[in-house]
């Protein structure tokens, strides 16, 4: 995805128009503008001059991000070039790119819009003293003022004048219609202009009066001025917009802050000595080295020394981490403590904290799907509203109440209508949420997952790594009758010392626990899906799996027993001879981590159905299923069987998929939502949607929680904006004075004041998102039941081992359909399944004989 920097956009009327002149560029497969932050991301292999030009033509301008802003912008006004000497200070001074970001975020309007407002509000002063103060108050005035034509006289000056502060609105306003894009310049160019220009008419009539010495007409057309109006309305406009800028920066602080933790220097060993260099000039391999209090600058290693590391500013952690020799760090981590030296790993774009600030970069960048309707919208409104304002003239004109009553109705629908509303409505919800997931760890990489997260109807947990630790520990030492546990421990140390296993590794590491030293031991063989053998002082070892023991040696009755009871518990006894002789049982399992049945029960609690998918057996699978707390297990599933899973479960209802193994990353791209442990194996990070920093399950349920909150929020601000207009533009036309007998009249001003205050509602209702407690389970509601609950019942996924081609396909797929009640097979041999569609129940065991009976193991059904 390349990020543009658009200028001169001012509502949702003219992001629509550069998204279409965008997309008209040949090789842009998409194209999305975000207001809030001014970008344009596009997809696809246009020339990044192509681009500029195709906005350039659309009356707007545009550069790369992060590049010189020279580079093909044409400012449309004075006030876009200073915004484009901001970022060149940046961006084109020899600063680093996320300098030239975080600069091109600042917000630089709020200052130019205070400005424009202090001289307006001045203007305005002298203006409605001389329109209100004195004609309805009496308020006095110098003697050559009172005759009326110079005293309007003195009115259309001091409204040209405020007109000229606030030309923006007219420069962008009447060139966006020049460009038959009309935006929301152009409404309150067009209403401001016709009061003002209706008010100069009136003021001509009223010198031809004075010279006819008719003052009876001339007081009576005073009366019909609205040069105040024609002022107040770029002013008032102004008002909000200074409001929004000011609450729109609000917004982007989470992203801002983040960019402010990247340190601006590093201390570099050159020859030996500390050299202090800028961040831009750190390489990938420098050594560098970070004393107590300092920030680390860059992604490294550590090599000498020792420490805790804050990863607050990453993970939103607050307790600090011990890091030694070897341990990975990361950019913007403070080192507490002790002196380190380390070797620079990832340096620039590609540090932790660049690619977090990258993640919730692009997902402000880009749209959320129910943006659709406001963009839609926001394409047809200006002009639709301008045509709304014609038809108010008119007819109040047919109705014969003069031009002194229709004009200020046509005028006020131009002022009060607002598409800047509707733009704003998703876009600073989705910046906010990201901002707020950012804090705690949670990010989102695209508007449309925080949007997915918000309707997440199943979430599908991988069991290793994700449900559990991931690395297996020692659970229970049993020693066999006459026999000491030390005796087993040392015995069971000897022999796997010198296995890879990852269960020797549990035993090993179990026993250094214990102040044990491994004792030597000859003639080591590892006997591959059945155990390990050893000779020691002329003795026999050996230990393994219960089947090859039994097979070789022999189990006593009470060793039978056990072995039983630790299987149902989902843990792996391991058998251990000397000399023939047993010794005793020592059982690993690979523990579920501490807050797994905490998230599991939050996810439940939130009327979301949890599925626990593993290659373990039915009954293991079952065992930790239990004590984590999820009910619906998919067990004996084949490393690349997960995704033939989710596509099953996908039919059912949204699901997300939480894995962080490398074979997790087809069924994260699979899945409605993708949710990779931040832990976890890159592949995994990058197939998925949503990146969890810290390794804890419980950060799955504040993640739905937090896309929940954004998309009631986005939902509200969409209710606000359609509601504004759909009740405003009918009152400010008349339509309910005339059609209900209301005899509420809104002013050009009062609907001016109407517009300046609707973005501004929609962005402090998005800035509500900052309270949203992401790890709160206490205000969680229960979704609505899933539609297709129904077709859930009469579906069912059998998985199967030892199918090898398409052969074995249609042998499967003719014996299941020849059963009463399967009304069609989906088999496929890569992923080891078969997708039963119902038309009745069917008996399990006879879906298993008839596999069975084709040579084929039957596994587990997943209902």
């Amino acid at each position: 995805m390349k990020q543009y920097i658009v200028t001169g956009m001012s509502c949702a009327a003219c992001q629509a128009r550069v998204e279409k002149a965008a997309r008209a560029v040949p090789g842009v497969r998409e194209a999305t503008v975000s207001l809030l932050t001014n970008t344009l991301a596009v997809e696809g292999d246009a020339a990044p001059e192509d681009i500029i030009k195709a906005v350039v033509n659309a009356g707007y301008g545009a550069s790369e991000k992060g590049g010189h802003p020279d580079g093909g912008i044409r400012p449309r006004s004075k006030q876009d070039v200073g915004m484009q000497g901001a970022a060149c200070s940046a961006a084109g001074c020899g600063l680093d790119p996320m300098a030239a970001e975080e600069e091109a975020l600042r917000d630089h309007e709020t200052p130019k819009l205070k400005k424009r407002l202090l001289q307006s509000v001045l203007l305005l002063a002298v203006l409605m003293y001389f329109s209100m103060g004195h004609n309805m108050a009496g308020w006095p005035l110098p003697t050559v003022f009172e005759n009326p034509v110079n005293g309007a006289i003195v009115q259309m000056l001091l409204a040209l004048t405020v007109m000229y502060i606030n030309r923006k609105f007219f420069v962008g306003g009447f060139r966006s219609l020049l460009y038959r894009a009309p935006n929301m310049d152009a409404l309150v160019a067009l209403g401001s202009s016709a009061a003002f220009l209706y008010s100069l008419v009136e003021l001509f009539l009223m010198s031809l009066a004075l010279a006819g010495g008719q003052m009876e007409t001339v007081h009576h057309l005073h009366h019909n001025l609205y040069f105040e109006t024609a002022a107040m309305i770029p002013a008032l406009i102004t008002v909000g917009k200074m409001l929004e800028a000011m609450s729109k920066g609000r917004t982007t602080d989470a992203l801002r802050s983040l960019m402010k933790l990247a340190p601006k220097t590093a201390v570099l060993l050159r020859d030996g000595k500390e050299v202090t260099v800028p961040i831009a000039e750190v390489q990938s391999g420098d050594l560098f080295v970070v004393r107590p209090g300092e920030s680390i600058p860059v992604d490294g290693v550590i090599l000498e020394g020792g420490s805790a590391v804050n990863e607050a500013a990453l993970t939103g952690e607050s307790i600090p981490v011990d890091k030694t020799v070897g341990d990975p760090v990361s950019a913007a981590t403070i080192n507490t403590d002790g002196f380190l030296k380390l070797r620079a790993t990832r340096v620039g774009e590609d540090t932790t904290l660049s690619q977090i600030i990258r993640m919730v970069s692009d997902a402000a960048a880009t749209k959320a799907p129910i943006s659709r309707i406001a963009d839609q919208v926001a394409g047809i409104f200006v002009p639709a509203v301008i045509l709304v304002s014609l038809l108010t003239f008119i007819a109040w004109m047919l109705a014969g109440k003069g031009v002194e009553f229709a004009i200020p109705r046509a005028v006020a629908v131009l002022v009060v209508s607002c598409p800047c509303a509707l733009g704003l409505a998703t876009p600073v919800a989705i910046m906010v949420g990201s901002g707020q997931g950012a804090r705690n760890g949670i990010l989102f990489k695209t508007a449309a997952a925080q949007e997915q997260a918000g309707r997440i109807e199943i979430v599908a947990l991988d069991k290793t790594g994700t449900i559990t630790s991931g690395q297996p520990v020692v659970t229970d030492v049993l020693p066999a009758a006459g026999v000491s546990a030390e005796t087993l421990l040392q015995l069971a140390l000897d022999l796997e010392q010198y296995s890879e296993h990852p269960l020797a590794g549990a035993i090993v590491r179990y026993a250094e626990t214990q102040a044990m030293t491994p004792r030597v031991v000859t003639e080591f063989s590892a006997l591959p899906g059945n155990g390990l053998h050893a000779m020691q002082d002329a003795a026999e070892l050996c230990g393994g799996s219960y089947t090859y023991m039994k097979k070789r040696f022999g189990v006593t009755d009470g060793m039978e027993q056990q072995y039983e009871a630790l299987a149902e518990q989902g843990k792996t006894p391991l058998f251990f001879v000397r000399d023939g002789h047993p010794v005793g049982i020592i059982a690993v399992a690979d523990a579920i981590k501490e807050d797994s049945a905490q998230a599991i029960a939050e996810l439940q609690h939130m009327g979301i159905d949890v599925y626990m998918i593993t290659g373990d057996n039915e009954k293991t699978a079952r065992a930790i299923a239990q004590q984590a707390g999820v009910t619906h297990v998919i067990a004996g599933v084949l490393p690349d069987g997960k995704e033939a899973v989710i596509r099953r479960l996908k039919t059912e209802g949204r699901v997300a998929m939480v894995g962080d193994g490398i074979n997790d990353a087809p069924a994260l791209t699979r899945a409605d939502l993708g949710i990779a442990i931040g832990a976890g194996a890159d592949v995994a990070i990058d197939a998925a949607d949503v990146v969890l920093m810290k390794n804890r399950l419980t950060d799955v349920s504040a993640a739905i929680r937090l896309g929940r909150a954004t998309l009631r929020n986005i939902h509200e601000n969409l209710f606000w904006a359609f509601f504004y207009n759909v009740i405003c533009i009918p009152l400010a036309a008349g339509f309910y004075t005339a059609v209900l007998g209301l005899g509420f009249e809104m002013s050009p001003m009062v609907g001016a004041a109407a517009m300046s205050l609707s973005s501004f509602t929609v962005c402090m209702n998005a800035l509500r998102l900052n309270l949203c407690k992401v790890h709160d389970a206490s205000q969680d509601r229960k979704i609505r039941k899933r539609t297709k609950k129904e077709s859930k019942k009469m579906t069912e996924t059998v998985n199967i081992k030892g199918m090898m081609c398409g052969h074995c396909e249609a042998s499967v797929k003719k014996a299941l359909e020849k059963l009463d009640g399967i009304e069609e097979a989906v088999v496929s041999h890569t992923s080891g399944t078969a997708e039963l569609k119902l038309s009745a129940p069917v008996d399990d065991a006879a879906i298993q004989k008839a596999i069975e009976a084709l040579d084929f193991e039957f596994v587990s059904i997943v209902k």
